[in-house]
Protein backbone atom coordinates (compact mmCIF):
# COMPACT_ATOMS: atom_id res chain seq x y z
CA UNK A 1 0.00 0.00 0.00
CA UNK A 2 3.59 3.68 -0.84
CA UNK A 3 3.46 2.09 0.41
CA UNK A 4 4.71 1.02 0.96
CA UNK A 5 5.27 -0.98 2.76
CA UNK A 6 4.17 -1.61 4.38
CA UNK A 7 3.92 -7.42 8.15
CA UNK A 8 0.63 -9.08 9.78
CA UNK A 9 1.26 -6.20 10.26
CA UNK A 10 2.82 -4.71 7.17
CA UNK A 11 5.92 -5.88 5.27
CA UNK A 12 8.94 -6.62 7.36
CA UNK A 13 7.17 -5.66 10.61
CA UNK A 14 6.16 -8.06 13.35
CA UNK A 15 2.65 -7.77 14.68
CA UNK A 16 2.04 -6.64 18.24
CA UNK A 17 1.10 -10.19 19.16
CA UNK A 18 4.35 -11.54 17.69
CA UNK A 19 6.37 -8.98 19.65
CA UNK A 20 4.59 -9.89 22.88
CA UNK A 21 5.10 -13.63 22.29
CA UNK A 22 8.81 -13.12 21.59
CA UNK A 23 9.23 -11.08 24.77
CA UNK A 24 7.34 -13.61 26.90
CA UNK A 25 9.43 -16.49 25.54
CA UNK A 26 12.67 -14.62 26.14
CA UNK A 27 11.70 -13.76 29.72
CA UNK A 28 10.42 -17.23 30.52
CA UNK A 29 13.38 -19.05 28.96
CA UNK A 30 16.82 -17.45 29.29
CA UNK A 31 18.13 -19.89 26.69
CA UNK A 32 16.01 -18.08 24.14
CA UNK A 33 18.55 -15.27 24.34
CA UNK A 34 21.54 -17.54 23.71
CA UNK A 35 21.93 -16.03 20.24
CA UNK A 36 22.60 -12.67 21.82
CA UNK A 37 19.13 -11.27 21.17
CA UNK A 38 17.55 -9.21 23.91
CA UNK A 39 13.89 -8.61 24.59
CA UNK A 40 12.75 -5.70 22.38
CA UNK A 41 11.74 -2.44 23.95
CA UNK A 42 8.01 -1.85 23.97
CA UNK A 43 6.58 0.43 21.31
CA UNK A 44 4.44 3.35 22.54
CA UNK A 45 0.93 2.35 23.56
CA UNK A 46 -0.62 4.61 20.91
CA UNK A 47 1.37 2.85 18.16
CA UNK A 48 0.42 -0.60 19.46
CA UNK A 49 -3.21 0.48 19.58
CA UNK A 50 -3.11 1.85 16.04
CA UNK A 51 -1.52 -1.39 14.84
CA UNK A 52 -4.22 -3.52 16.48
CA UNK A 53 -6.96 -1.38 14.94
CA UNK A 54 -5.52 -1.41 11.41
CA UNK A 55 -4.75 -5.14 11.64
CA UNK A 56 -8.36 -5.85 12.54
CA UNK A 57 -9.76 -3.57 9.85
CA UNK A 58 -7.57 -5.05 7.11
CA UNK A 59 -7.24 -8.70 8.08
CA UNK A 60 -10.20 -9.66 10.28
CA UNK A 61 -13.00 -7.12 9.78
CA UNK A 62 -16.45 -8.70 10.33
CA UNK A 63 -14.92 -12.20 10.45
CA UNK A 64 -16.09 -14.96 8.13
CA UNK A 65 -14.31 -16.62 5.21
CA UNK A 66 -10.92 -15.46 3.96
CA UNK A 67 -11.16 -15.85 0.18
CA UNK A 68 -8.23 -13.70 -0.92
CA UNK A 69 -4.70 -12.74 -0.05
CA UNK A 70 -4.00 -9.12 0.72
CA UNK A 71 -1.40 -9.20 -2.09
CA UNK A 72 -4.14 -9.99 -4.63
CA UNK A 73 -6.08 -6.88 -3.64
CA UNK A 74 -2.97 -4.71 -3.77
CA UNK A 75 -1.94 -6.14 -7.15
CA UNK A 76 -5.43 -5.58 -8.55
CA UNK A 77 -5.09 -1.88 -7.83
CA UNK A 78 -1.51 -1.68 -9.09
CA UNK A 79 -2.10 -3.64 -12.29
CA UNK A 80 -5.38 -1.87 -12.96
CA UNK A 81 -3.97 1.65 -12.77
CA UNK A 82 -3.09 1.96 -16.46
CA UNK A 83 -6.53 0.63 -17.45
CA UNK A 84 -8.33 2.95 -15.03
CA UNK A 85 -6.43 6.04 -16.14
CA UNK A 86 -6.84 5.30 -19.85
CA UNK A 87 -10.58 4.85 -19.26
CA UNK A 88 -10.67 8.27 -17.59
CA UNK A 89 -8.84 9.85 -20.54
CA UNK A 90 -11.31 8.28 -22.96
CA UNK A 91 -14.29 9.47 -20.91
CA UNK A 92 -13.13 13.04 -20.25
CA UNK A 93 -11.17 13.54 -23.46
CA UNK A 94 -8.32 15.16 -21.55
CA UNK A 95 -5.02 14.63 -23.38
CA UNK A 96 -2.97 17.43 -21.84
CA UNK A 97 0.74 16.98 -21.28
CA UNK A 98 0.52 16.75 -17.51
CA UNK A 99 -2.13 14.04 -17.79
CA UNK A 100 0.06 11.87 -20.04
CA UNK A 101 3.04 12.35 -17.74
CA UNK A 102 0.93 11.42 -14.73
CA UNK A 103 -0.39 8.29 -16.46
CA UNK A 104 3.16 7.23 -17.31
CA UNK A 105 4.33 7.79 -13.74
CA UNK A 106 1.57 6.05 -11.79
CA UNK A 107 0.86 3.39 -14.40
CA UNK A 108 4.52 2.42 -14.71
CA UNK A 109 4.91 2.34 -10.96
CA UNK A 110 2.01 -0.12 -10.81
CA UNK A 111 3.78 -2.45 -13.25
CA UNK A 112 7.05 -2.09 -11.34
CA UNK A 113 5.20 -3.20 -8.20
CA UNK A 114 3.82 -6.26 -10.00
CA UNK A 115 7.29 -7.22 -11.23
CA UNK A 116 8.60 -6.82 -7.69
CA UNK A 117 5.85 -9.04 -6.31
CA UNK A 118 6.64 -11.74 -8.86
CA UNK A 119 10.42 -11.61 -8.32
CA UNK A 120 10.56 -11.19 -4.53
CA UNK A 121 7.10 -11.16 -2.92
CA UNK A 122 6.82 -9.61 0.51
CA UNK A 123 5.70 -12.24 3.05
CA UNK A 124 3.73 -9.57 4.88
CA UNK A 125 1.22 -9.36 2.03
CA UNK A 126 0.60 -13.10 1.72
CA UNK A 127 -1.95 -13.45 4.53
CA UNK A 128 -5.53 -14.30 3.63
CA UNK A 129 -8.02 -11.66 4.73
CA UNK A 130 -11.75 -11.55 5.29
CA UNK A 131 -14.12 -10.13 2.68
CA UNK A 132 -14.69 -7.08 4.86
CA UNK A 133 -10.97 -6.67 5.42
CA UNK A 134 -10.24 -6.75 1.70
CA UNK A 135 -12.91 -4.15 1.00
CA UNK A 136 -11.51 -1.96 3.78
CA UNK A 137 -8.00 -2.20 2.36
CA UNK A 138 -9.22 -0.99 -1.02
CA UNK A 139 -11.63 1.70 0.15
CA UNK A 140 -9.45 2.91 3.02
CA UNK A 141 -6.16 3.28 1.15
CA UNK A 142 -5.70 1.73 -2.28
CA UNK A 143 -8.75 3.18 -4.00
CA UNK A 144 -7.79 6.70 -2.96
CA UNK A 145 -4.66 6.46 -5.09
CA UNK A 146 -6.91 6.20 -8.15
CA UNK A 147 -8.72 9.34 -6.99
CA UNK A 148 -5.47 11.25 -7.54
CA UNK A 149 -5.62 10.52 -11.26
CA UNK A 150 -9.33 11.26 -11.45
CA UNK A 151 -8.79 14.72 -9.98
CA UNK A 152 -6.29 15.55 -12.71
CA UNK A 153 -7.92 13.90 -15.71
CA UNK A 154 -11.44 15.08 -14.89
CA UNK A 155 -10.30 18.68 -14.59
CA UNK A 156 -11.38 18.99 -10.97
CA UNK A 157 -7.79 19.94 -10.32
CA UNK A 158 -6.46 22.78 -12.44
CA UNK A 159 -2.80 22.82 -11.37
CA UNK A 160 -1.00 26.13 -11.12
CA UNK A 161 2.47 24.80 -10.43
CA UNK A 162 4.94 26.94 -8.47
CA UNK A 163 7.59 26.42 -11.17
CA UNK A 164 7.42 26.49 -14.96
CA UNK A 165 5.75 23.33 -16.22
CA UNK A 166 8.90 21.83 -17.71
CA UNK A 167 10.82 22.29 -14.45
CA UNK A 168 7.98 20.92 -12.33
CA UNK A 169 7.54 17.89 -14.57
CA UNK A 170 11.28 17.22 -14.38
CA UNK A 171 11.16 17.39 -10.58
CA UNK A 172 8.15 15.07 -10.28
CA UNK A 173 9.48 12.49 -12.75
CA UNK A 174 12.86 12.47 -11.01
CA UNK A 175 11.25 11.93 -7.59
CA UNK A 176 9.17 9.06 -8.97
CA UNK A 177 12.11 7.31 -10.64
CA UNK A 178 14.55 7.71 -7.76
CA UNK A 179 11.87 6.70 -5.25
CA UNK A 180 11.11 3.55 -7.25
CA UNK A 181 14.78 2.59 -7.34
CA UNK A 182 15.16 3.13 -3.58
CA UNK A 183 12.04 1.08 -2.80
CA UNK A 184 12.96 -1.79 -5.13
CA UNK A 185 16.59 -1.94 -4.00
CA UNK A 186 15.64 -1.86 -0.30
CA UNK A 187 12.96 -4.53 -0.63
CA UNK A 188 15.22 -6.75 -2.75
CA UNK A 189 18.06 -6.46 -0.26
CA UNK A 190 15.76 -7.34 2.63
CA UNK A 191 14.19 -10.28 0.80
CA UNK A 192 17.39 -11.96 -0.39
CA UNK A 193 19.46 -11.18 2.72
CA UNK A 194 16.90 -12.65 5.09
CA UNK A 195 16.60 -15.76 2.93
CA UNK A 196 20.25 -16.49 3.67
CA UNK A 197 20.60 -15.21 7.22
CA UNK A 198 18.24 -13.78 9.77
CA UNK A 199 19.36 -10.69 11.61
CA UNK A 200 19.63 -6.95 11.56
CA UNK A 201 20.41 -5.47 8.13
CA UNK A 202 22.79 -2.54 8.55
CA UNK A 203 24.51 -2.21 5.17
CA UNK A 204 23.58 -1.49 1.58
CA UNK A 205 20.39 0.54 1.27
CA UNK A 206 19.95 0.33 5.06
CA UNK A 207 23.39 1.67 5.93
CA UNK A 208 22.39 5.27 6.53
CA UNK A 209 18.58 5.08 6.58
CA UNK A 210 16.70 2.53 8.68
CA UNK A 211 13.51 2.57 6.56
CA UNK A 212 14.56 3.14 2.93
CA UNK A 213 11.58 1.26 1.50
CA UNK A 214 9.18 3.70 3.16
CA UNK A 215 11.29 6.64 2.00
CA UNK A 216 11.05 5.36 -1.58
CA UNK A 217 7.28 4.96 -1.44
CA UNK A 218 6.84 8.41 0.06
CA UNK A 219 8.89 9.91 -2.76
CA UNK A 220 6.77 8.06 -5.33
CA UNK A 221 3.37 9.06 -3.97
CA UNK A 222 4.63 12.52 -3.13
CA UNK A 223 5.50 12.96 -6.81
CA UNK A 224 1.94 11.93 -7.77
CA UNK A 225 0.48 14.48 -5.36
CA UNK A 226 2.77 17.17 -6.76
CA UNK A 227 1.58 16.44 -10.30
CA UNK A 228 -2.08 16.65 -9.25
CA UNK A 229 -1.49 19.76 -7.09
CA UNK A 230 -4.72 19.52 -5.11
CA UNK A 231 -5.44 19.45 -1.38
CA UNK A 232 -7.09 16.00 -1.35
CA UNK A 233 -3.96 13.94 -2.12
CA UNK A 234 -2.22 15.82 0.70
CA UNK A 235 -4.93 14.69 3.14
CA UNK A 236 -4.78 11.09 1.90
CA UNK A 237 -0.99 10.93 2.15
CA UNK A 238 -1.06 12.52 5.61
CA UNK A 239 -3.36 9.69 6.75
CA UNK A 240 -1.26 6.97 5.13
CA UNK A 241 2.12 8.34 6.18
CA UNK A 242 1.13 9.10 9.78
CA UNK A 243 -1.54 6.47 10.44
CA UNK A 244 0.18 3.57 8.67
CA UNK A 245 3.80 4.25 7.70
CA UNK A 246 4.85 5.96 10.94
CA UNK A 247 3.21 3.28 13.07
CA UNK A 248 4.85 0.54 11.00
CA UNK A 249 8.28 2.12 11.35
CA UNK A 250 7.87 2.52 15.11
CA UNK A 251 6.79 -1.11 15.48
CA UNK A 252 9.64 -2.26 13.25
CA UNK A 253 12.18 -0.40 15.38
CA UNK A 254 10.72 -2.01 18.47
CA UNK A 255 11.30 -5.39 16.84
CA UNK A 256 14.83 -4.54 15.66
CA UNK A 257 15.84 -3.38 19.14
CA UNK A 258 16.23 -6.99 20.25
CA UNK A 259 19.52 -7.26 18.35
CA UNK A 260 22.70 -6.45 20.29
CA UNK A 261 24.02 -4.25 17.47
CA UNK A 262 20.83 -2.16 17.40
CA UNK A 263 22.04 0.66 19.67
CA UNK A 264 25.15 1.32 17.58
CA UNK A 265 23.21 1.06 14.32
CA UNK A 266 20.53 3.48 15.53
CA UNK A 267 23.15 5.96 16.67
CA UNK A 268 24.93 6.13 13.29
CA UNK A 269 21.87 5.97 11.01
CA UNK A 270 18.87 8.16 10.22
CA UNK A 271 15.25 7.19 10.72
CA UNK A 272 14.01 8.20 7.27
CA UNK A 273 15.85 11.10 5.60
CA UNK A 274 19.65 11.50 5.91
CA UNK A 275 20.72 14.62 7.83
CA UNK A 276 17.06 15.62 8.34
CA UNK A 277 15.06 12.93 10.18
Amino acid sequence: MGGTRAAGSLPGVESTADLCRRELIANANPAANSTGEAAPYAAPIWAQTMRRITDYLVYDFLGGPRPWKLSWIINFQKAGTFVFLFALIAYYGNTSTNVWIYVAMQGSYGLVWILKDVAFPDPGWQRYVTIGGGINAFLGVLGWYWVFGWLLVSGVSQPDYPLPDYAWFCLCISLCIVGSVIMIAADAQKYFTLRLQRGLITDGMHRYVRHPNYLGEMMIYGSFAMMVWHWLPVVVLAWVWIGLFTVNMIMKESSMSRYPEWAAYKKRSWWLVPFVL
